[in-house]
């Protein structure tokens, strides 16, 4: 039951999926923390089902991705949440405080869970409890949950458990001793030298931990540490914030007392008695962490330890250093909002490059010369700042290998994953929203397309069933397809769940009007639940996202042949190189990508055959004509020099050539999304504003091209 994986070129081997942890666990940490909040604001009375759907949908989105990397854990506990909320959405439970708490509970866990696989040294925790208790829960038990969590609320037990785990590494034999020393930097020129030797200890796990001590002594600072590293070791990793020479260490046993080290510092501050020194610095992470969890949450204190390293990978400092100088985490909007202002930028830079083509050269040399430097200059920026959110489909097609083998190990079949289209780049933002829907509609090929081996063989196909994913620009969208060679739609059997669904359906709906029943939420064709699908939660937030972005969604059947699901996605924002064209008075923009050439023609070259349809033919070969003049309706007034230049243009592996009157030149333009600020026009797939403040359509020439084919 083995499953290989291959694209376009040739089989790939084994694909290293730790790049893809950091997007992980952040992703999963928002999910986190959108759901503690969700349930912290649940109204147990008044509790509607999109606030219910919108907390399943977080724990099956941290489910599905840590499914994908293999945390077994993580995925378990995430499947009996899963359990008990799906219940709770679907009205067969009523929710009720001990299930918030134990949902709260999990969510603490889960964190735990997370940093011990970002490689955090605190033990994991124990979810056995838990998930006995979501298990009675889900059972309707709820009597005999709530005795067991009724201690919750005495602070002391949740403070007191922390101290045994820290000592757990140094008490193991194969560990060096612990050493307690004093660590005096000077003197310094920036006090965030010290700040960064804090963050030293907080980010590499085993360290050791650090407090600061208050020290008389201008430019210096002095701190207690404990740790099992040598004085080498240490002065070795803090020389990328510090220089050598301005690192003493002293054994603090035999150090002078000192007024530097009063004998009332705590690092508890006066609030909790014989507490263990954080790896964080105190005065920062002790009263944020523990001070509100006893109002809210208590436990979630006990997850404090390993939330405070999140990077506890024990890698060396100067990787860490590096790592952190050489990025910049920015807000999307602040990145949207410069997109949009270069965007501004190449329009104004256009209009004063058409209104200096009437200027004397002679005369404005220095300003045309500038104004030269102004175009290449813009050039140069908008490139650069599109390239910042531009991101190539290989980053999200990678994960789904090791997912589908997995999956298919599991089912007991056999499954190709292909790939096409890897070097597609598409905008962050896009492929952070739809990687989320691909994972749904692969899991779904795999376990309802793709049908066991053997029944394969009996219908004569092969064993091993396919998966093949692509992507590529069709015109001005994004066209992103599953397509699997297994068992197809059965139209009857969607027929009938509908019915028991009670969604309104009849015998004399259009095959493709059946099958977008199953985005319907909650349909599912599955007979028995299980952790891989069967709820009828998936494909409804495949339709919901991609709705988000103004995509569209089109699926294509044949029963015992396969089935394609086809996600098109609109350009929201985008700069392009295009051909602009004139007929009458109108002008419109082609896709520099499309065009092919341009040819002058005579009216006597242009054949007419059935049904008004127009050939031309060009060295050999015969290629449909379009008159932009009559898809568009434009008016005219001057019919001389009237559609005498042909352009072709190519998309979808078909040539047409469009009847203009005349070649406006190449130049970049920036789309503007046309739906989002009027609808849908056919045909086209954006417009832009020219130099002189006008505004054109840009062509959609796939849509020309299925326009000429019927």
């Amino acid at each position: 039951m083995g499953v290989s994986m291959q694209d376009n070129h040739s089989s790939s081997g084994s694909i290293d999926l730790s790049q893809f942890y950091e997007i992980f666990f952040e992703e999963a940490g928002e999910n986190l923390d959108q759901m503690e909040q969700m349930l912290l604001d649940l109204d147990l009375e008044t509790a509607d089902d999109e606030e219910l759907n919108a907390i399943f949908r977080c724990a099956h989105s941290i489910k599905g991705g840590s499914a994908t990397f293999g945390f077994a854990d993580v995925a378990e506990l995430t499947h009996q949440m899963e359990s008990l909320l799906d219940k709770l959405r679907r009205h067969e439970l009523k929710p009720t405080s001990p299930m918030v708490d134990v949902l709260l509970e999990s969510s603490d866990a889960l964190r735990g869970l997370l940093a011990r696989h970002q490689g955090s040294d605190a033990a994991p925790p124990d979810t056995s409890g838990l998930v006995d208790r979501i298990r009675r829960l889900a059972a309707g038990e709820a009597a005999v949950v709530t005795t067991v969590a009724t201690p919750r609320p005495a602070p002391q037990v949740v403070v007191a458990p922390p101290p045994p785990p820290p000592p757990a590494p140094i008490a193991d034999a194969s560990q060096p001793a612990n050493r307690q020393l004093h660590l005096r930097i000077g003197p310094l020129d920036h006090p965030e030298q010290a700040d960064a030797i804090l963050e030293l200890f907080r980010d590499i796990a085993g360290l050791g931990t650090i407090r600061p001590l208050p020290t008389a002594e201008p430019g210096m600072r002095l701190f207690a540490v404990e740790t099992t590293s040598s004085d080498s070791d240490l002065i070795d990793l803090m020389a990328f914030h510090v220089a050598k020479e301005q690192v003493h260490i002293s054994d603090a046993a035999t150090a002078a007392p000192s007024a530097a080290e009063p004998a009332t510092e705590d690092p508890g501050f006066g609030l909790f008695e014989d507490l263990p020194v954080s790896a964080a610095p105190a005065p920062t992470a002790a009263p944020t962490v523990a001070m509100p969890a006893p109002v809210t949450t208590p436990s979630a204190v006990i997850s404090s330890p390993p939330a405070a390293t999140p990077k506890a990978d024990a890698k060396p400092a100067a990787q860490a250093a590096q790592l952190e100088s050489s990025t910049l985490r920015v807000s999307v909007s602040k990145v949207d909002q410069l997109i949009n202002l270069v965007g501004e930028l190449v329009i104004t830079q256009a209009m004063l490059a058409q209104n200096s083509r009437a200027l004397d050269p002679v005369l404005n040399q220095q300003l045309l010369a500038g104004l030269a430097d102004l175009d290449r200059n813009t050039r140069d920026l908008q490139e650069s700042v599109m390239s910042i959110r531009m991101i190539p489909m290989s980053v999200v097609f990678s994960r789904f290998p090791r997912m589908l083998r997995d999956l298919a190990g599991k089912l007991g079949k056999k499954v190709e994953l292909i790939t096409h289209g890897e070097a597609t780049e598409l905008d962050k933002g896009l492929i952070e929203k739809i990687t989320d829907p691909l994972t749904h509609l692969i899991r779904n090929s795999c376990d309802h397309g793709i049908e066991m081996p053997d029944v394969r063989a009996s219908k004569g196909k092969p064993e091993v069933g396919t998966v093949t994913l692509s992507a590529a620009h069709q015109g001005g969208s994004i066209l992103i397809e599953v397509k699997d060679d297994g068992r197809g739609l059965n139209r009857e059997k969607l027929l009938d769940k509908a019915r028991e669904k009670g969604i309104d359906v009849s015998g004399n709906m259009t095959d493709s009007e059946v099958w977008m029943l199953i985005f319907a939420p909650g349909f599912s064709t599955a007979d028995v639940v299980t952790d891989v699908s069967g709820r009828g939660v998936g494909m409804d937030v495949v339709k919901k996202n991609i709705a988000a972005l103004n995509g569209t969604v089109e699926i294509e059947s044949r029963e015992g042949k396969g089935m394609k699901v086809m996600v098109r996605l609109p350009l929201t924002l985008a700069i392009m190189d295009g051909m602009s064209v004139r007929v009458a008075n109108e002008v419109y923009i082609l896709p520099l990508s499309s065009v092919v050439e341009s040819f002058q023609v005579k009216s006597g070259e242009v054949n007419t055959v059935a049904q008004g349809a127009q050939l031309v033919k060009v060295r050999d070969e015969y290629m449909p004509v379009i008159e932009l003049e009559r898809v568009f309706d434009v008016p005219r007034t001057d019919h001389t020099n009237a559609n005498t230049i042909m352009v072709v243009i190519e998309a979808e592996g078909s040539r047409v050539a469009v009847m203009v009157d005349e070649l406006l030149g190449q130049q970049q333009v920036v789309i503007k999304n046309l739906e989002s600020n009027y609808r849908k026009v056919p045909n086209v797939s954006g417009a832009t504003i020219l130099g002189d403040g006008k505004v054109a359509l840009i062509l959609d020439t796939s849509g020309l091209i299925r326009r000429s084919r019927h």
